[in-house]
């Protein structure tokens, strides 16, 4: 068995075609959706996923405002500036990259972004509303997945679902996703005993510590014939790679993400999305009704 390689590249790709023909509708509507994004501190990694995020915004026409705060920063300056986008109804989607310095807690800084314009779904009422799905802002990576899943048609009814990663940004909110859609999910994570007694049971395999090489998905901890969604970023002599063996799992799997193609793309896409399905929402203007793959989002409910 040679696994499907679930081609996340070419999926943002169509995505971000859609995207620039609703732009332009919304500018034909008097509207230029717009997105602010805020960084605190200098990781290095943090500025490359905010440049890539503006390229994206930029290729598409979405307006983007880049606001950069140094290490040290405090909450009540943070708080301010997202209060000033939060009144400004030209800045449709406001997005605070993660992680924050640990002077900041993330919970309290999300909590000030109004939920209309959080485009990340993660202030704490987005959350909430995963649980009733009557979400219409949804965390972007585990949006991702969700689309990618529905594009090459895995099926998660009945299926059981594991996934290695508890994060609020990650792990837990897909974790309701697919309960959602009437799958059955293990979450493991570094304080959980025997992980790979969970693995080897998954339909569909989700990782995303990126700790390589202290922690990979190996051969021997995938179930023969299971979808395996690598979310996981590391850098292994000198190149990029996921959380899985991937030349040994794609002999088993009946169908994986690489790393990089895989989800990265699919995260900035979903991003996309949100800003323009904020935008949406903030203006009365509706979407198209194929933007984005909105059936695929709709039946996540």
């Amino acid at each position: 068995m040679t696994a499907t390689i679930i081609d996340g590249k070419r999926v943002a790709a169509e995505i971000r075609a859609l995207a620039k023909d609703e732009v332009r509708r919304f500018e034909g509507n008097g509207t230029k959706p717009c997105l602010a994004t805020i960084l605190v501190g200098s990781n290095e990694a943090s500025g490359l996923y905010i440049s890539l995020k503006h390229n994206a915004c930029q290729e598409v026409g979405i307006r983007s405002m880049d606001y950069r705060f140094p290490e040290g920063t405090s909450e009540e300056v943070i708080a301010g500036k997202i209060q000033e986008l939060n009144e400004d109804d030209s800045v449709h989607g406001i997005l605070v990259q993660l992680p924050l310095p640990n002077a900041l807690q993330v919970q309290r800084v999300m909590e000030k972004i109004m939920p209309e314009k959080d485009v990340d779904g993660l202030n704490p009422i987005n959350v909430g509303r995963a649980m009733y799905k009557t979400y219409g802002l949804l965390p972007c990576t585990p949006a991702g997945i969700m689309v990618l899943l529905s594009r090459y048609s895995i099926d998660t009814r009945r299926r059981h679902a594991v996934i290695v990663n508890r994060s609020p940004e990650v792990g837990k909110p897909l974790a309701m996703l697919l309960l959602n859609r009437d799958a059955t999910v293990t979450v493991c994570h570094s304080k959980t005993n025997g992980i790979e007694e969970h693995t080897r049971r998954a339909d569909i395999l989700v990782s995303a510590i990126g700790s390589r090489p202290g922690f990979i998905i190996s051969e021997d901890m995938v179930k023969p014939g299971a979808t395996v969604i690598d979310v996981g970023m590391n850098r292994v002599g000198g190149r990029i790679c996921g959380d899985v063996d991937f030349e040994r799992v794609v002999l088993k799997a009946s169908h994986i993400t690489p790393v990089p193609g895989g989800v990265g793309p699919m995260t900035i896409a979903m991003l996309l999305r949100n800003t323009l399905a904020a935008t949406s929402a903030q203006t009365g203007l509706g979407l198209a009704g194929t933007l984005m793959f909105e059936q695929e989002i709709s039946s996540l409910r």
